[in-house]
């Protein structure tokens, strides 16, 4: 350790350090103490806070929810019925499919609190949350060149924590990961998302409602709209769009939701004069875009590892289930005996995460590339929404629901996401 590090104020040690209170911050520190383990949740903001997002949640979402105990069932939690989808001059109605393993139905919660009632579950559960932290550094090994801490300052004040091992679930950016060496894929899609609430009577609405074309006067462009009931009186509407396309880059996000909304009939109330609080917008890092996820004591989670779904722009599941999946592996390095023996199992976590996701994120990847050519948006809305049939197995695909041994729509994703190369 420096002398610069020594002459820093040292703070109680953690066996497992987490930077990000975020979804997947979360979830990975509620899995570690619920183990037994002492951990140290580290978030630089103070909740409630807001955060960029579309609000629903799928039921991939549901169900790490409903494995941690967290309670839905309480004020504030909206359920949805499915999907409506309007494209084409038509619109379809598609319910969550009927699985084992799925529950049928989805969820709608504000990030302002939903951040906030995962990280206060954890820490209900033996979790130590400090707010208002910003992690400035990974601590280093002077031999091994392992993560054994991290630098951070306080009202002020220097201050370092000492942990066994180090996760990253701070973010698109992720500092952490960047003090590391670990860079975003260039080769990887990303997104775009921009997004605010109107006080609307369509606030109560049982399904989740997403825009297949999304016109720039006569130009149709890579990505979607959506219309999402809040149920609090508001609607969360907003749009997300790929850098699959030339325009990505020249394109007024904000602008281009204002006039989207402006060809909404008036009785939804999309307005001005209706907007609550300001169009603001995030990065949605896809389909792995940091690599690898494992590396001397950091571990990646959620959007630092960009463990978001190309295909749809969900976020909040793959955070929540990359963050139990890492708090598991954790765990069973941390029995082991050796650093050697520590280490293998530690390595095994990249891997892990290409088994379960790579095949499927790297069909999201070949998605993205092709809705992103002029004309195939179009022609696959236009052909596409006239067969129910078609549109819930795409459903099925774009959201990732499937059982493994389900029907023959669920045989026929499982098996283009198992011989698809991993992401």
């Amino acid at each position: 350790m420096s002398e610069q590090v020594r002459a820093q104020r040292r703070a109680a040690e953690a066996d497992v350090i987490v930077v990000g209170a975020g979804p997947s911050g979360a979830t990975a520190a509620f899995f570690l103490a619920r183990a037994g383990l002492n951990v140290l949740l580290l978030e630089k903001t103070r909740f409630p806070r807001e955060k960029v997002c579309g609000d629903g949640l799928t039921p991939r979402a549901v169900k790490e929810l409903i494995g941690m105990g967290v309670d839905i069932d309480g004020p504030g939690w909206i359920r949805n019925k499915g999907l409506r989808v309007v494209g084409g001059g038509l619109r379809l109605e598609l319910d969550w499919p009927d699985l084992h393993s799925y529950p049928d139905f989805g969820l709608v919660r504000t990030r302002m609190d939903f951040d906030q009632i995962l990280a206060e579950h954890a820490e209900r559960n033996g979790v130590t949350l400090i707010q208002g932290i910003t992690v400035t550094g990974p601590v280093l090994d002077e031999r091994s060149g392992h993560v054994v801490g991290v630098t951070a300052r306080k009202d002020g004040e220097d201050v370092t924590y000492g942990a066994r091992l180090v996760v990253a679930a701070d973010g698109n950016s992720s500092r952490l990961s960047l003090a590391m060496g670990l860079h975003k894929r260039e080769d990887r899609p990303m997104g775009v998302a921009v997004r605010t609430y109107y006080t609307s009577p369509r606030h109560d609405d049982d399904y989740l409602e997403t825009w297949l074309e999304l016109w720039d006067g006569d130009r149709l462009l890579p990505g979607y709209g959506w219309i999402f009931p809040v149920g609090d009186g508001t609607s969360n509407v907003g749009l997300g769009l790929l850098n699959t396309s030339a325009a990505f880059k020249n394109i007024d996000y904000r602008d281009l939701l204002r006039r989207w909304v402006k060809n909404m009939p008036a009785e939804w109330g999309y307005t001005e004069e209706n907007m609550v609080g300001q169009i603001r917008g995030a990065a949605l890092p896809m389909a792995f875009n940091r690599q690898p996820h494992y590396t001397r004591g950091l571990m990646l989670v959620g959007d630092a590892g960009g463990s978001i779904n190309p295909f749809n722009g969900e976020g909040i599941a793959y955070a929540m289930e990359t963050g139990r999946t890492a708090a598991d592996i954790i765990v069973q390095a941390l029995s082991r005996t050796t650093p050697a023996q520590r280490e293998r199992v530690l390595r095994e976590y990249p891997r892990i995460l290409k088994d379960v996701y790579g095949g499927y994120f790297t069909l999201g990847r070949l998605f993205v590339e092709a809705i992103g050519k002029p004309g195939v948006m179009k022609f696959a809305t236009r052909h596409g929404l006239p067969h129910p049939t078609l549109m819930r197995f795409a459903l099925k695909l774009l959201a990732n629901l499937t059982d493994r041994r389900g029907d023959a729509s669920d045989r026929i994703i499982n098996a283009l996401s198992k011989v698809a190369p991993p992401a």
